[in-house]
């Protein structure tokens, strides 16, 4: 670290620059304020005495509180002059040495006011950070789409509307809700993200609203949910078509009322969230199936933001491909014509997040700066759109409704019963098999 000591007498500046070189600090000394000024500059520590001609140690604090805050400032006094120490404190220094004091002494105060240099350099770099992962920045997108879906964004940001994003898997929903909550002026308080296709059905209630001590086998403690753990904040709902029932019921309540009770507990507790909701499903089939609520969609619905697939808006692609290059990469690497000319031909069912982890791979995989249309490693696994030339149509002698009982059926054995496992197989939600299952007569009482 890089430490300028302050002091007009010699000898006792000589003697601080020899413990803090021995200490592996570099040190550079000055003899009054406006030297010191002058050698400023990429110092991470400031030594200096109070008492000194010209400019005094209280004026030279006073500069560097104004022009280098994240400087930290020790101050030096003599004997018996501690109130002069104490306004230093009082105008930012974070330390004072009262003379004479000894040479571990000072090593000491030293190493506790480097550390608090960089306390306020993390903290400093946390913030920018913070700042910089949720702006539009990281949205990236020129094409008509996404500047609609800038535009709305900026739009429903400041309000506490409601909102619904839609859009296939990977489109980055997450993000958009991200950049709605950290724009709004909930941005200081939390942003509790629930992935509902991830909760057991039988703990989703617990999760989301918590529950009292004996509220069920287990719970030796209350535990507040995820709707009180963001209280005042924004709670972003992913895969809100996943949710059962009869929590859709509670879920409009707290839309309506802005209240719910804990599993176990008769009290009622009010809470202020911003809901943002996401789904990948068309809610609307769901809703004519009776698997949502219209009541809830509705609710929900106040401010739809469609997000377009990468496909519809091929134009970001070498902007996107560009921006993980320089994620995953070390700022040097560029794509080849014909590398950019591959990932412009791809289909993109996984949209965003597909083409993220292709860069990635790619990346770790290359042998030059100039990544190559043969280093691009496409996953050409199952893909969701029909590839062969032959068109597609049901085996011979079955119906439409018996082709999907067979396939159903072959998704649960080779999911073993479990109807999880087979959901995701046939690239489904669990609720969306229970319904099926349900139309073709198979028990859904059996343990999953």
């Amino acid at each position: 670290m890089r430490i300028l000591i302050v002091e007009d007498e010699e000898k006792l500046r000589r003697v601080i620059e020899l413990q803090l070189s021995s200490d592996e600090h570099e040190v550079v000394t000055a003899a009054n304020g406006e030297e010191a000024l002058r050698k400023i500059e990429g110092v991470d520590l400031v030594i200096t005495d109070l008492k000194m001609p010209g400019m005094d140690g209280l004026s030279l604090l006073e500069r560097i509180s104004r022009d280098s805050p994240s400087t930290p400032v020790v101050v030096m006094t003599a004997f018996g002059n501690v109130e002069t120490a104490v306004e230093a404190m009082k105008r930012g220094a974070i330390d004072f040495l009262q003379k004479p004091f000894s040479l571990d002494h000072l090593s000491t105060v030293v190493f506790k006011a480097l550390e608090v240099r960089r306390l306020r350099t993390e903290n400093q770099r946390l913030q920018e950070e913070l700042v910089t992962r949720n702006t539009f920045g990281n949205l990236i997108g020129r094409s008509p789409g996404m500047q609609e879906v800038f535009r709305l964004v900026e739009r429903v940001a400041p309000s506490r509307a409601t909102v619904l994003l839609c859009g296939e898997s990977g489109v980055g929903k997450d993000m958009v809700a991200r950049a709605i909550h950290f724009h709004s002026p909930r941005r200081t308080q939390p942003l509790v993200k629930i992935n509902c296709s991830a909760l057991p059905e039988n703990l989703m209630e617990s999760e989301l609203f918590g529950y009292e001590k004996g509220a069920f086998t287990g719970a030796s403690i209350a535990r507040p949910g995820k709707f009180e753990q963001a209280d005042q904040g924004t709670v972003f709902l992913d895969e809100i078509g996943d949710v059962p029932m009869a929590v859709q019921v509670k879920l409009l309540r707290i839309l309506q009322e802005r209240e719910f009770e804990r599993l176990g507990s008769n009290r009622t507790r009010q809470i202020d969230v911003r809901v943002i909701a996401a789904t990948n499903v068309d809610l609307r089939a769901a809703l004519e199936g009776g698997r949502f609520r219209e009541d809830l969609y509705y609710r929900l619905n106040v401010m739809p933001i469609n997000i377009p697939s990468l496909r519809e808006r091929r134009e970001d692609i070498p902007a996107l491909a560009q921006h993980f290059m320089a994620k995953y990469g070390d700022g040097k690497q560029r794509l080849s014509p014909g590398a950019l000319d591959k990932l412009l031909a791809n289909d993109w069912p996984g949209n965003v997040r597909e083409l993220e982890n292709v860069i990635e791979r790619s990346l770790l995989l290359a042998s030059g700066e100039e990544l190559q249309a043969s280093e691009i490693r496409i996953d050409m696994g199952p893909r969701s759109r029909q590839t062969s030339a032959e068109p597609y149509f049901l085996p011979a002698g079955m119906t439409l409704d018996e082709y999907e009982q067979s396939i159903l059926k072959e998704a649960l054995k080779r999911a073993s019963g479990n109807k999880s496992q087979a959901a995701r197989l046939l690239g489904i939600t669990r609720n969306a098999l229970r319904y099926r299952l349900s139309q073709i007569g198979i028990d859904d009482k059996e343990p999953d």
